[in-house]
């Protein structure tokens, strides 16, 4: 299932026992985990019915004994498990095999919603496979060039409330490549210029839209991934004084460490040859243990430029440059 039926599914009103929200993209996650907490909790806070287990440290205990509760004045209680295979040792084991059993055992009730949330998800493993139906699981990678892409932003304009002119998506597509958060961004500035209830045209988009693709951010990807520190602060620096908004170096330097991640652990990623082979050069300065830790540093870092930390975004980036460059 993809992110658009799973929100067709939800408006009418159908509620699954649980989701396996797969993939590597951060944004499609984030968007099918906050719509289906919108459909079980009504879009409210509810501590009470809300229960966020992390993989790393849960057990099978806890987790069972989180979905068995019952909801507290309500009709419904969310249980979410984020990365259960970042569990080590002999309790990874015991937790998937608990997570399988308790993905069949809540398709005979209805009270209580399960969500697994994994950047890597087996299809061969016992507790991926246990989610069929009724249960689901909702592809979450991120969409390559082409038409996924396209579709991706034309679905978003939709869910903005946009009409786009012909070419529109193409042209952004073009200037942004997959990546999901700066495409997001890219329509809502390219709303504002055209003004409340107005089709998006071509000369907002071109007039909006910052070509990152061009820009010498791959100088500070190269930077990073080989080690050069103070050439990476310094690129990072002119990066963002030409205009460049931190989200936007955020999401190119998110896209690149996945990718890094993806070879580390022997996957293929697409790409020139020339291109690729840098990359996996790049990925042999790092551990797979490194590699998480820096997907780990870019979502804190995502979470400090929306507020939520106490450093200012170019200082919040400069942290980060540091931490990757390693």
């Amino acid at each position: 299932m993809k992110l658009g039926e799973l929100e067709k599914e939800l408006a009418k009103g159908r509620l699954r026992p649980a989701y396996l929200l797969a993939g590597e993209e951060p944004l499609l996650r984030d968007d099918a985990l906050a719509a289906i907490r919108g459909a079980v909790l009504g879009g409210g806070t509810d501590d009470w019915n809300y229960d966020r287990l992390p993989g790393e440290s849960a057990t099978a205990g806890v987790l069972q004994d989180a979905v068995r509760a019952l909801p507290v004045m309500a009709s419904h209680r969310l249980v979410v498990l984020a990365e259960p295979e970042r569990r080590r040792g002999a309790a990874a084991k015991t937790l998937t095999d608990a997570l399988a059993d308790v993905v069949k055992e809540l398709g005979a009730q209805q009270e209580t919603v399960l969500v697994v949330i994994a950047t890597k998800a087996d299809k061969r493993s016992r507790w991926v496979k246990a989610f069929a139906e009724p249960s689901v699981r909702v592809e979450c990678e991120p969409p390559k060039a082409g038409k996924a892409l396209l579709t991706f932003i034309e679905r978003e304009a939709r869910s903005q409330g946009l009409d786009l002119e012909g070419g529109c998506a193409a042209l952004l597509a073009e200037r942004i490549g997959p990546q999901l958060l700066v495409l997001r961004q890219e329509l809502g500035k390219a709303a504002l210029l055209a003004g409340p209830g107005e089709s998006v045209m071509l000369l907002h988009v071109e007039a909006s839209s910052s070509a990152i693709a061009e820009q010498p951010v791959w100088d500070l990807t190269d930077a990073i991934g080989t080690g050069r520190v103070a050439e990476a602060i310094s690129l990072l620096s002119r990066i963002t004084a030409t205009g460049a908004a931190p989200q936007q170096v955020l999401a190119t330097l998110a896209g690149h460490f996945r990718k890094l991640a993806v070879l580390r652990t022997g996957g293929d990623v697409a790409g020139h040859p020339y291109v690729v082979k840098k990359l996996q050069s790049q990925a042999g300065r790092y551990s797979q243990k490194a590699l998480r830790e820096c997907l780990s540093a870019i979502h804190d870092t995502d979470l400090a430029l929306k507020g939520m930390g106490s450093l200012p975004p170019q200082l919040a980036l400069e942290h980060l440059v540091i931490d990757l460059t390693g």
